[in-house]
């Protein structure tokens, strides 16, 4: 379906539960907050107060009583509770990022933060990641203030700052220094999950993130000595940083399936008309990935580690051999793969070259058997009921990391319904990020009743 063909009906009746007015909420939050700059390149100029003032307002309209938090100036944070009917039960927490990552406006065929709405679609950086949840969470929990709606257990509300960097003014801060906010939270939802990924031949899935990769940012430091260019130099600096990092580039990594990987890989494999048993010996997942078609897209990043070499900084004049080089790499680790992780750096650098963590995160696994997840697939269902839920694992991460500190286990459930051609994982730091407005509606329809029950 061509992106001219979804755009909204106006006439049409909203879902039960969910009144016109969050409907068009949603959408004019989306943009809005678009057109709030937040870019993060993560060298501490972002300032997320403008959208966190902006958030706190919403919130403070439907009735709940905002707090703004900062460790550093302009790094803002906003966290609300809403108090549920059943005070004996644990609390939810339904957390958003207000960053983003830059956008070239020359690169774009709208300003990326413009929050234009065309042919039923808002464009804008931030309209996939993640300014739509937030939006979306600010439309459902105004309607329940004006209908006077409590959920069945409490939600806490977060959006925080520098999630596109290392999350220390963000999740992490919260974590360390505002535990009490997030009394009693022992799950979380927040980005990436719950959208529609077409799987060829009419099948729609909905994938809900029950884990996420490691993070594993490293910087590598070759030493030698430095000398004229023209000489020969057998502790060149460049020559053994550039080999560790063709070493490392080049490396294959074994197979380390999780059980979350497994879950996704029996249901696609059912779903798919594949006979498998992901716990026999000798499985062979690169041939059943070869069966799965696209639904191979899911698990593919995340059955192994992964490590990239992403940047390279030696030198300052062509007939100076440097005294050392620098390469930095984008490792990920699967849950339970830390050990081998390390130990394979060690061995791929060598003697020559030393590593470190630039930055790091844990890997995270979240059951697909609780009562949670099994709210999160009816809701799905009951909006979309020839939808199919599956569970699958984050290649990146999210602020859920920061937050498992606090023993919150974490999904990825930011629902939206899309039309068949839209990539909305290419979209994720991508040039013309967009997300359809009839998208945004069925995500507000479905967090209205999976946050009123779950």
């Amino acid at each position: 379906m061509a992106e001219a063909d979804i755009m909204a009906d106006p006439a049409a009746e909203p879902a039960p539960g969910v009144d016109q007015q969050a409907l068009d909420e949603v959408v004019r939050f989306t943009s809005d907050l678009i057109r709030i700059d937040t870019s993060n390149a993560g060298d501490g100029a972002c300032r997320e107060r403008p959208a966190a003032e902006y958030v706190a307002e919403q919130l403070a309209g439907a009735g709940l009583e905002p707090t703004l938090l900062e460790r550093t100036k302009g790094r803002t944070n906003v966290v609300a509770r809403i108090e549920g009917t059943d005070p004996a039960a644990d609390a939810l927490l339904v957390h958003g990022h207000l960053d983003v990552v830059p956008a070239e406006p020359s690169d774009w065929s709208v300003h990326p933060f413009s929050g234009e709405v065309r042919d039923g679609v808002v464009w804008g950086r931030g309209a996939v990641d993640m300014k739509n949840m937030d939006a979306m969470v600010l439309s459902v929990v105004r309607h329940w203030a004006r209908g006077g709606v409590r959920p069945r257990r409490d939600i806490v509300l977060a959006f925080t700052a520098d999630e596109e960097a290392s999350a220390d003014d963000g999740s992490g801060f919260l974590a360390d220094r505002h535990a009490d906010l997030l009394a009693g939270c022992t799950e979380g939802i927040s980005e990436s999950g719950a959208f529609t990924f077409h799987a060829g031949g009419g099948m729609q899935l909905y994938p809900i993130a029950a884990g996420e990769r490691g993070t594993a940012w490293l910087k590598l430091t070759a030493q030698g000595r430095a000398g004229h260019g023209s000489k020969v130099n057998p502790d060149n600096a460049v020559t053994r940083i550039a080999a560790a990092v063709a070493r490392i580039g080049e490396h294959s990594w074994p197979v380390r399936l999780t059980p979350t990987v497994r879950a996704a890989l029996r249901e696609l494999a059912a779903l798919r008309g594949v006979d498998v048993d992901a716990e026999a010996p000798g499985f062979d997942v690169d041939a059943l990935l070869d069966r799965l078609g696209p639904c191979a897209k899911l698990v593919e990043p995340t059955i192994r580690n992964s490590a990239n070499p992403t940047m390279l900084t030696a030198g300052y004049k062509v007939n100076v051999i440097p005294g050392s080089a620098v390469a930095y790499v984008d490792g990920r680790v699967v849950p339970g793969g830390e050990a081998e992780f390390r130990t394979t750096m060690d061995e791929l650098t060598g003697p020559d070259v030393s590593w470190e963590y630039h930055h790091g995160e844990v890997a995270l696994q979240a059951p697909v058997d609780s009562p949670t997840y099994a709210a999160m697939r009816a809701a799905i269902e009951r909006f979309d009921p020839d939808g199919h839920v599956v569970p699958y694992c984050m290649s990146g991460g999210t602020d859920a990391k920061q937050f498992s500190r606090l023993g919150i286990t974490g999904y990825g459930f930011s629902p939206l319904k899309l039309p068949e051609g839209f990539d909305y994982q290419a979209l994720f730091h991508g040039v013309d990020e967009r997300v359809p407005v009839e998208g945004l509606h069925f995500g507000v329809r479905v967090l209205d009743h999976f946050l009123r029950l779950a």
